[in-house]
């Protein structure tokens, strides 16, 4: 049974006058939409008003987001100054993103480059990995390694060149090894917990006020297979 972010349960990875950087466990929406569920900026807040026993409003900027049923790093900031240059650094690129991943399919090589070109449907809000161009479509880059092998699985680390809607997941797929538990992108069954083992698991960064060099490794979640994986 999955557990959601709360106020108590919270798990801070970092934490200053300016920004602070959780770990979203699965299910944990990162800002609010359609369903109305309470999304992670509300309970970061909630823990923020509570820690420091603020008044009124707290300032809380959402600075980038993950899937719904993804795990790891998720960065807010807590001052209009910092949310800004964060804004930047994120729309820029100046942010080093690594993700890991269990798969079935071990792919081919135990190391590659891949390049699609992904066209987004928001019908059914999942996007498509093509090899060559189509219209509407924009390109998409990562790389991943293997780097390590379970029985029916295999474990990537992924690094983003690109940042499209769901990259990671339609890439892994157009290659043959769609991510565990991901039901929109060809795996066969879900995970009890509704998650798919895709986790952000570092991330680093200029600190935006402070200048200076900022390195998050969120943990996996505890569970059998992350476990394995440690």
């Amino acid at each position: 049974m999955k557990e959601l972010s709360t106020k108590h349960n919270l798990q801070v990875l970092h934490e200053d006058n300016h920004i602070i950087v959780v770990n979203k466990r699965v299910g944990d929406i990162v800002q609010g939409d359609k369903t109305g569920d309470k999304p992670l900026s509300e309970v970061v807040k909630e823990y923020i008003k509570d820690k420091y026993n603020k008044p009124g409003e707290v300032f809380l900027g959402v600075v980038h987001r993950l899937d719904r049923p993804t795990t790891g790093i998720v960065v807010f900031a807590r001052t209009s100054k910092a949310l800004t240059r964060l804004n930047e650094l994120f729309k820029n690129r100046e942010t080093q993103k690594t993700y890991w991943a269990v798969v079935k399919n071990k792919p081919s090589k135990p190391a590659d480059t891949l390049v699609h070109f992904l066209k987004r449907n928001e019908k059914n809000n999942t996007s498509k990995a093509h090899l060559k161009e189509v219209p509407d479509s924009k390109v998409a880059s990562l790389d991943y390694t293997i780097i390590k092998e379970l029985n029916n699985y295999s474990v990537l680390e992924i690094n983003l060149h690109t940042g499209r809607h769901h990259q990671i997941r339609a890439q892994l797929s157009a290659i043959g090894s769609p991510i565990k538990g991901d039901l929109k992108y060809g795996f066969d069954r879900s995970n009890p917990d509704g998650g798919i083992h895709l986790h952000a698991r570092k991330l680093v960064f200029v600190h935006p006020v402070t200048k200076e060099p900022i390195t998050i490794v969120a943990p996996t979640p505890s569970e059998v297979i992350w476990n394995a994986v440690r």
